[in-house]
């Protein structure tokens, strides 16, 4: 099974993503993964987009495609993949499209995982870290004095992209982006919104029991 799935930062989309592939035996693919994995291995195409990478742009979706679809001939896909936040443009689903077309893989659905913004926020700006590398959250896994690391005391601070103010620029950006992807695969009749304000384990239920129809 070929399966896309998007989500929102903090909407839980890496794990569930995760736990699909555990569950399936289907490879998850992250475009920044794959990115990292051709420049370490100085591939044609990675070497290609480390000349954007070190000038601080983005990789050019040409190259960015090519990369995808050398990833998706690789034997582990044989029997599906999980695409992780990819595409993120109109553009980049016409380009995977074609691509798929081209190597008889098509996608059999794209699950989109719905949380709302003030939940999002809730989730990402509660996050504090510690100089030990200890992490806490304000509501989900508060510290037992507020301010200080239970492990090694320090104070604990905020990462400057998990203010309030951050994660609401971050999820802007996001929503303008997958807004239209959302209409794009629904048109096609691909996609799934599930509830991701549940449980882990019941947005994981509710995803496998749609993952699995098309077994």
């Amino acid at each position: 099974m070929d399966i896309i799935l998007f989500g929102p930062p903090g909407a839980g989309k890496g794990t569930q993503a995760q736990k699909l592939s555990q569950k399936y035996g289907i490879p998850q693919i992250s475009t920044g993964d794959i990115l990292r994995a051709n420049v370490k291995d100085g591939t044609e195409l990675g070497l290609e987009a480390k000349k954007y990478m070190d000038a601080g742009e983005l990789v050019p979706d040409a190259v960015l495609i090519g990369i995808i679809k050398d990833r998706l001939l690789q034997p582990d896909c044989a029997n599906g993949f999980l695409l992780d936040g990819y595409p993120r443009t109109i553009p980049q689903a016409d380009a995977l499209a074609g691509i798929l077309d081209e190597i008889k893989k098509p996608i059999d659905v794209v699950i989109n995982i719905v949380v709302p913004n003030e939940d999002l926020v809730k989730r990402l700006s509660g996050r504090w870290m510690s100089g030990c590398g200890a992490s806490y959250h304000t509501v989900f896994n508060p510290p037992k004095a507020e301010g200080v690391c239970d492990v090694c005391g320090d104070k604990l601070f905020q990462r400057p992209d998990d203010t309030s103010e951050a994660v609401s620029n971050r999820l802007d950006v996001y929503q303008k982006q997958t807004a239209p992807l959302v209409d794009y695969y629904n048109e096609k009749g691909l996609l799934k919104d599930i509830d991701g304000t549940k449980d882990i384990d019941v947005v994981f239920a509710e995803i496998d029991k749609i993952v699995a129809s098309f077994k």
